[in-house]
């Protein structure tokens, strides 16, 4: 009897032993196999490059023709003929409107009437003088023949002649340049006074791009500095320009005005909307692809890959093209940077790298 209680005594004590065994692997398969069940992140990534690195600053403004000039009527009277419409091209010299040219006429004739009896009485008085002139007495002929002229009136005629001839002149008014009539404001028979603006000629050889940009981006900005312009009406094709002009003066809002010249286009016209990019090249750089980067609590972060998990990296960024950004701290060159699937991964996270 002693024997079988000391025999089962000893198979509780091997059943305990096996039992609580089986517990602590229980309890600790969990944490030994957690990281393993976890599935690994699938990340596209790219390298942290040091390189030349493409700023672009964008602007919007408004398109102006190359040259912009005003065709005035010179002098009152009554307009008989408008020889153009609005949006029609002209070349320089080209008549664009006449005016009535009577009273014009007449005081050119008048003019030339008194100056053929000036030169009358200047012959009459210079027959008083036939010695003086058959002789070789160069000097004193001149000082003669400059006092007779004065004396009978052809000095003042020959200048009232000249008048006379710029008036019957601006009876015509014609285009200061070559290019396109805008805003006419006259028809044929309107009575218009002296000096009254009839149209104004758009020279549209060329165009120029007004945009304001950032005082802090100017020293960016330089002459002959390469741009594309986008018209509001056609987003999609760039038409190639260069900076020419660069107000020296800041205004109240902080911003510099920069001018745009553009080659001519037929589907330009001036007062368009436009926007453009200035390229600025900036050397030397780290740069890694937008997206790399993410916003956590208001803090840029990008991630890289070490012994295939991820790292969060604070980091401080500079310049932004719309594609690259500038790291200026926060990540080294040559690291590996995940660019896809890094909204919600978090640090220390396992991830694979996707094959393109």
């Amino acid at each position: 009897m002693k024997n079988s209680t000391q025999l089962l005594f000893g198979f509780l004590i091997v059943l305990f032993s096996a039992c609580k065994e089986d517990k602590e692997k229980v309890e600790e398969a969990p944490t030994e196999s957690f990281r393993n069940e976890v599935a690994a992140t699938e990340v596209n990534v790219a390298t942290a490059e040091r390189k030349s690195f493409d700023y672009l600053i964008n602007a919007t403004g408004k398109l102006e023709a190359g040259a912009e000039v005003l065709a005035v009527i010179e002098q009152a009277g009554y307009l008989l003929e408008v020889n153009v419409r609005e949006g029609q091209y002209v070349k320089k010299g080209d008549v664009i409107a006449t005016l009535d040219p009577t009273e014009a006429e007449f005081r050119l004739e008048k003019a030339k009437i008194s100056l053929r009896n000036a030169n009358a009485e200047y012959e009459s008085q210079k027959m008083g003088f036939e010695t003086l002139f058959a002789s070789d007495n160069t000097e004193q002929k001149a000082i003669v023949d400059e006092q007779l002229r004065a004396k009978s009136g052809v000095f003042l005629s020959e200048v009232e002649l000249k008048e006379a001839q710029m008036a019957f002149d601006r009876s015509v008014v014609k285009a200061p340049i070559s290019g396109q009539v805008a805003d006419l404001k006259y028809k044929a028979g309107s009575l218009v006074g002296a000096s009254t603006e009839l149209c104004q000629i758009l020279g549209t050889n060329e165009f120029i791009l007004k945009v304001k940009v950032l005082e802090s981006e100017i020293s960016l900005i330089s002459i002959n500095q390469k741009a594309e312009v986008y018209p509001i009406s056609n987003t999609q094709t760039a038409l190639s320009g260069r900076v020419t002009g660069i107000n020296p003066k800041v205004d109240e809002s902080g911003l510099v005005q920069v001018s745009i010249t553009l080659a001519a286009n037929k589907n330009l016209l001036p007062g368009m909307n436009a926007r453009a990019i200035i390229r600025a090249p900036q050397s030397n750089s780290l740069v890694v692809p937008k997206d790399a980067l993410v916003y956590r609590s208001g803090r840029a972060v990008v991630f890289t890959i070490e012994n295939k998990e991820s790292k969060w990296n604070y980091v401080e960024v500079g310049k932004d093209n719309g594609e690259e950004v500038e790291i200026l701290e926060g990540v080294e060159e040559n690291s590996t940077v995940i660019t896809s699937n890094n909204l919600q991964l978090a640090h220390q996270a396992p991830v694979q790298i996707v094959k393109e």
